[in-house]
């Protein structure tokens, strides 16, 4: 018995440093993480949008029926990863024709205005999750967090992380023209 006790803390440390190690790897893809949401309706949701500008809020009732699928971003005005992805997103909703939607994530609205007034404001529409309760509808684990929503309010595709290399604008354009495809549109706008 108590040799079971003196192996004990190095078993432990055994699992933690697996772990760590799991963790470390680079070859580990954060886009593995499983959602349930894919292939299945985007969440129930209505966000007021953000106090002192002038883009309309977001709702689920705004993810369907749209001729062409849908991006939408989770994004905080304290997130620097959200600060190097805003200009591959402006640049893809507006040389790609995408359809660019925003959830403001646990943000201070003045905050939001002042950084959307400072790098420019590609969405279309933005929701404010002030608490955060949306974000866990749709399952986020931090942000940014990206979802391709086809045009019957279905979950395509989910990136986790900024996206910023020429090999994640190719996965999303991917998702996107996935999305097309379900939805019958055919078009680039």
């Amino acid at each position: 018995m108590k040799r079971a006790l003196f192996a004990l803390p190095v078993v432990l440390v055994l699992i933690l440093g697996g772990f760590f190690l799991w963790g470390l790897n680079p070859d580990r893809d954060p886009n593995a993480i499983p959602s349930v949401l894919i292939d299945a309706q985007a969440p129930e949701f209505a966000l007021d949008g953000i106090p002192g500008l002038d883009t309309p809020g977001l709702a689920k009732a705004d993810l369907s029926g749209a001729d062409n699928p849908l991006v939408v971003n989770v994004f905080a005005s304290w997130c620097v990863p959200c600060r190097a992805e805003h200009a591959v997103l402006t640049r893809m909703a507006r040389e790609e024709n995408i359809h660019l939607l925003g959830i403001n994530y646990k943000d201070k609205p003045e905050d939001a205005v002042r950084w959307l007034d400072e790098l420019g404001n590609p969405y279309e529409r933005i929701g404010a999750d002030l608490t955060g309760r949306v974000g866990i509808e749709w399952g986020i684990s931090g942000v940014p967090e990206t979802f391709v929503i086809d045009a019957n309010g279905i979950v395509v595709y989910r990136f986790v992380g900024p996206i910023l290399s020429a090999e994640d604008v190719r996965d999303m354009q991917e998702a996107i023209a996935l999305a097309r495809s379900r939805s019958g549109a055919g078009g680039t706008s």
